[in-house]
């Protein structure tokens, strides 16, 4: 599991809304010019956020501001990651052999591998937005402070 830190922006009943970028960090880290999360944070003037599920914790023990764990399975990275590069690689290349093959034309081939190339990108697109409710493809809450309350609370009594 692959763990990042992030601040809580936002406690919902059901779940939080997690900035994962902190640009403090970001700021003072060796690599910032090298990093692309530092570069993509600085053009876009905005910071992406996170949603994720409280799965039965309690919302108040959660506030604004406040510094989380999240982990995300390893494998979920992984299977996505090459989802997203080869399914348009591999639209592509069969959509230009089938272009070769029945048209002979190199004009078609081009424009068909471009068609190609856009239909796997939709083809990922689709298969993300049907997959985007799917509980193993979620972030999860690594630190549960409802258990540091629950034991805070034993040791108090």
């Amino acid at each position: 599991m692959i763990i990042e830190s992030g601040k809580i922006v936002s406690v919902e009943p059901e779940g939080l809304w997690v900035e994962t970028i902190s640009r403090s960090v970001c700021g003072s880290c060796k690599a910032e010019k090298g990093c692309g999360q530092s570069l993509m944070a600085k053009w876009s003037g905005h910071t992406s956020y996170i949603w994720v599920l409280l799965e039965g914790r309690n919302p108040d023990a959660y506030h604004a501001g406040d510094s989380i764990q999240i982990g995300i399975p390893e494998d979920v990275i992984a299977k996505g990651s090459m989802m997203v590069y080869l399914v348009p690689l591999i639209v592509m290349v069969l959509m230009t052999v089938f272009a070769h093959q029945l048209f002979a034309n190199e004009a078609m081939t081009v424009l068909l591998a471009i068609v190609g190339l856009l239909s796997g990108g939709g083809l990922v697109r689709w298969h993300a937005w049907k997959t985007r409710f799917d509980p193993r493809l979620q972030p999860v809450l690594v630190d549960d402070r409802e258990k540091i309350n629950l034991v805070e609370s034993a040791i108090s009594q």
